[in-house]
């Protein structure tokens, strides 16, 4: 019935001239040739649409009968008849409109979810790259279409992040990779091919096309990929060879890597006829920031790079990169960063980077950036590595950039931890200044200045000492070391001119404010034992407030463990401090003959 009905429609249509198709016959058609393949009249179908006579019908109308084809190839996989449902689609590939065919295609891409956008991309990809060349006019405009499509529903599937993961595939985006490749390619060959005998306008349009789609794949899948370490292995990572496909399209049309990188920021007169949106000119940061990993940490296409570039030039180059890894809260992406840094790191000698640098905005970003990883990330081996990465670009500033950074990181980091680590940095600074030769950011009038941010509680008396702890014990053992290590004669850090204000500023509040909590503590420690026996009669939990704060409930003997622990930890403070006067007393009391050995 359904045949006849098709071949009715057929026989009134081909004795029309193809602009007198109505808009009802294109509908009666696509009904028909619908219900077809719905009874399995597949072979029947085939005859009408390889019959000569029917060459015009099935030119304009064919292609709706696309969508009903591919919707059987995803899902009837065990249909024994799925060999005519390939030739069908073949044939109408070759025999439809293309203009009609590649809107009809593309729709298709655009509707399926989860795993099965792979199942359509794969299915549809040689169909879509046949389409458009037959393409002729506004080419570039196709091509860039069907990349954008292709790029939103790839955006879409989640990226393997294990090596299990990419091997297992399960949403098929290793493939998808793999298979826009090879649909990218001849487009890629056409732009070299034409270079000279080609429209020169359109060949610039379909390299513009061509380079968003470079610039979209280097964000995603690649901003957030994994990579294997430089081995064996690696050559077997489809999303490495991806990544390298990539930059090497990049090169083909025009824009190696380097002129792209080095230009990056100078983008509107190094790219004139690309017109940036704000969202595509944060994807290109993005972008850029990724073609920067791939190259210098994985090593991909690093050979083309010029061998005269300086370690501080490659750096400085680098740094706004590692900012914009850092700046994201995706594991997958700021661990990049931290990458990054230790590449361009660990090319710079020791002391060598000189503190105008910092006078760049990323030179102070980033170690702010390395701050919030240290503190606020979950995963330990990650605020390890950040932590040596701070460390690391440290040691490669000029004494200037250190002490300049040490009063940034004082200012901004509000962690009592960094803190600590700050002020232990700025004691070995002083070491070696008093060790080696004389540096006057690290003694002086400039010091001074500098322990003026280190010798204080920010809050006087009332400063949460328990909170603050790691920054007052590092902070007691510097004022320690300096008042052994120079004498009152001498007075080479300023310590002993500034004493009576640091006692009035740090010492004086710190003892107020210890024997405050202590006092605290203990009354808590003493409520505490008194209300347990009702509490382990009941078998509840209970609750302790200390500084304002309730404890989460715990069991009392955990929370006696608690309020226990605090006070051992004003008593370490308290014993360093009273060590520390010490120290100053006897040296206030004594000639240096007999200060010497004093520890």
């Amino acid at each position: 019935m359904a045949v006849e009905e098709l071949q009715s429609i057929i026989m009134r249509c081909q004795i029309l001239e193809e602009q007198d198709f109505k808009e009802e016959d294109f509908g009666l058609f696509q009904l028909a040739g619908q219900r077809c393949i719905d009874e399995g009249h597949i072979e029947q179908l085939l005859e009408i649409i390889q019959n000569e006579k029917n060459k015009v019908i099935i030119k304009n109308m064919g292609w709706n009968l696309v969508g009903p084809v591919v919707r059987c190839l995803l899902w009837n996989k065990e249909d024994e008849k799925r060999k005519y449902y390939y030739l069908m689609l073949d044939l109408l590939v070759k025999l439809c409109n293309p203009k009609e065919l590649l809107l009809g295609l593309l729709e298709l891409i655009e509707e399926p979810s989860g795993k099965q956008i792979s199942q359509i991309i794969l299915l549809l990809l040689q169909p879509l790259q046949t389409v458009i060349q037959k393409l002729h006019n506004n080419k570039a405009y196709s091509v860039g279409l069907a990349l954008s499509t292709l790029w939103s529903q790839l955006s879409l599937l989640p990226v393997p992040y294990s090596e299990e993961q990419r091997q297992t595939d399960d949403y098929g985006l290793c493939q998808c990779c793999k298979a826009l490749i090879g649909f990218t390619k001849p487009f890629v060959e056409e732009v070299i091919n034409d270079k000279e005998n080609s429209l020169e306008d359109e060949n610039e349009k379909l390299k513009d096309e061509l380079l968003k789609f470079c610039f979209k794949s280097l964000k995603c899948p690649l901003l957030t990929a994994q990579f294997f370490e430089q081995s064996k292995e690696a050559g077997n990572d489809p999303l490495r060879c991806f990544a390298s496909e990539i930059i090497g399209f990049l090169s083909a049309i025009g824009h190696p890597f380097p002129k792209m990188i080095f230009n990056h920021g100078r983008k509107k007169r190094t790219w004139d006829y690309l017109e940036f949106e704000e969202e595509e000119d944060k994807q290109l940061a993005d972008s850029m920031a990724s073609l920067a990993y791939l190259v210098f940490v994985q090593g991909i296409s690093i050979d083309q790079l010029p061998m005269v570039l300086s370690p501080s030039y490659l750096l400085q180059f680098n740094m706004g990169h590692i900012e914009v890894f850092l700046q994201r809260t995706e594991e997958s992406v700021f661990s990049k960063g931290v990458d990054l840094l230790e590449n361009g790191l660990l090319r710079i000698e020791d002391n060598s980077l000189l503190h105008q640098y910092l006078e760049i905005k990323s030179f102070l970003t980033v170690p702010q950036g390395l701050v919030k990883v240290m503190t606020l990330c979950p995963i330990e081996t990650l605020r390890k590595k950040s932590l040596a990465m701070l460390q690391l670009y440290i040691n490669k500033l000029d004494s200037q950039g250190k002490y300049t950074l040490f009063r940034c990181l004082l200012n901004t980091s509000n962690h009592s931890g960094v803190e600590a680590f700050i002020i232990q940095n700025i004691k070995n600074q002083i070491d070696v200044s008093l060790k080696r030769t004389h540096n006057k950011w690290f003694t002086g009038p400039q010091l001074i200045s500098l322990l003026d941010l280190v010798l204080f509680l920010p809050e006087g008396a009332e400063t949460d000492l328990l909170q603050n702890s790691d920054r007052i014990m590092a902070s007691l053992n510097l004022l320690r070391y300096l008042v052994i290590k120079d004498n009152e004669k001498d007075n080479q850090t300023g310590l002993w001119t500034e004493l009576g204000k640091i006692e009035n500023n740090f010492l004086k509040p710190l003892h107020t404010g210890l024997n405050m909590s202590k006092a605290h503590y203990e009354a808590e420690i003493k409520n505490s034992q008194e209300n347990s026996h009702e509490v382990q009669k009941s078998k509840d939990l209970c609750s302790v407030t200390v500084g304002g704060e309730e404890i989460p409930n715990m069991p009392p003997e955990m929370q006696l463990k608690v309020l226990h622990s605090a006070l051992f930890t004003f008593d370490l403070i308290e014993s360093v401090l009273a060590r520390v006067e010490e120290l100053i007393e006897i040296k206030t009391k004594s000639t240096p003959e007999e200060t010497i050995g004093i520890k």
